[in-house]
């Protein structure tokens, strides 16, 4: 099914789509948690300096200091050489001072506290904010979740529609695929046309368009992503059967005996399939096509003309000399989804496809 085919690209989105949300809310709510915690820490810090102006206030008025904790202290402090002003106050690393001018006095008045409640205080605020943030991360993480599926659901319809239409479509071109072939085989045996070029360009367009649908078939199929242990050097010899029939003039050789891989038998067969026509098609006369075994992969070599950007050829807008773009993005779809990883060289005196499989 087209939406197998497309599951990962499904989940790429679902992922972009889920990740941009959840990503923006949560550094919005890292933020305000940050801003809130200076904004109360500020706070405390001046509820400190109030508390200290309120502990002088006591002092001077001789008022009771039962209602003060042990932490508060005061002593006097000489004026001489102290200049200070009276909206003083300190931050030291273990305690919270403030100078007290004293009316009529060579003293001042310094009042100071331990930051003991306040560093507890702090960190009740700190512990609050982080349970407070990750309650919210989980809330509009699942918010995430649930608006990411429901943004992949159209998304989801329109891609069954599409696989019904490409499903339908690919059956229609049954009929008129096999009834040029048949016409094709009766114009063959009349000796006036059977050789000329137009009736041999009408057989390979033909050809080309009975591959393209066995691809598009292949990719459609959903059993396309069921693996299982095979010797990919049988199906290779099983598929260069096919196309030696039809390419007589060309030397085949296949230097392959074992090499076990994961694959999806159909699925691999037309990834052969598309590789091996394109070098029969685009050899040079009597030429050769090699396939081998290189370590874990298995190679496709022929003497054809080469390709001019091999690095594009994968492209589905791709269309070179050898016309190859549609084919082998299917390729390379059916590559992916089985997990080969495909590789191509080209010169001017041939190209090489190397299927490198999963150990």
């Amino acid at each position: 099914m087209l939406v197998t085919v497309l599951k990962t690209h499904e989940k790429t989105a679902f992922l972009k789509f889920f990740i941009t949300y959840f990503v923006s809310v949560a550094l919005l709510i890292l933020a305000v948690g940050f801003f809130y915690f200076e904004q109360m820490k500020e706070q405390l810090v001046k509820k400190e300096h109030f508390s200290l102006i309120e502990y002088a206030r006591h002092l001077k008025m001789n008022e009771d200091l039962r209602e003060f904790t042990h932490d508060f202290h005061h002593e006097y402090i000489d004026k001489h050489n102290l200049h200070i002003s009276i909206r003083n106050f300190s931050i030291g690393d273990k305690e919270f001072s403030k100078f007290i001018p004293m009316e009529s006095s060579a003293y001042y008045l310094k009042v100071y506290k331990s930051k003991n409640s306040y560093l507890s205080n702090l960190l009740t605020l700190k512990v609050k904010i982080i349970i407070a943030q990750v309650l919210l991360l989980m809330l509009f993480a699942s918010i995430s979740f649930f608006l990411a599926k429901k943004a992949l659901k159209p998304l989801n319809e329109s891609l069954q529609t599409l696989d019904k239409f490409a499903k339908d479509l690919i059956h229609d071109l049954n009929t008129p695929v096999g009834a040029m072939k048949l016409n094709i085989k009766i114009l063959e045996k009349n000796e006036n046309v059977k050789d000329t070029k137009a009736l041999v360009r009408l057989k390979k367009s033909v050809d080309t368009i009975s591959e393209l649908k066995e691809s598009l078939t292949t990719l459609l199929e959903e059993k396309t992503f069921q693996v299982r242990a095979l010797n990919v050097c049988d199906v290779a010899s099983e598929v260069i059967v096919m196309h030696q029939q039809n390419y007589p003039t060309l030397k085949i050789q296949v230097s392959c005996s074992s090499l076990v891989a994961e694959v999806n038998e159909n699925a691999f067969k037309q990834i052969l399939h598309n590789l091996i026509s394109n070098a029969c098609k685009y050899n040079k006369e009597k030429g050769s096509i090699n396939i081998f075994m290189k370590n874990n992969a298995l190679c496709i070599q022929d003497t054809g003309f080469g390709i001019k950007e091999p690095q594009k050829i994968f492209d589905r807008e791709y269309s070179g000399q050898n016309s190859t773009g549609l084919g082998l993005d299917i390729v390379k779809r059916l590559c992916d989804a089985m997990g080969i990883n495909i590789k191509v060289n080209s010169d001017n005196n041939g190209s090489l496809f190397c299927l490198e499989f999963q150990k």
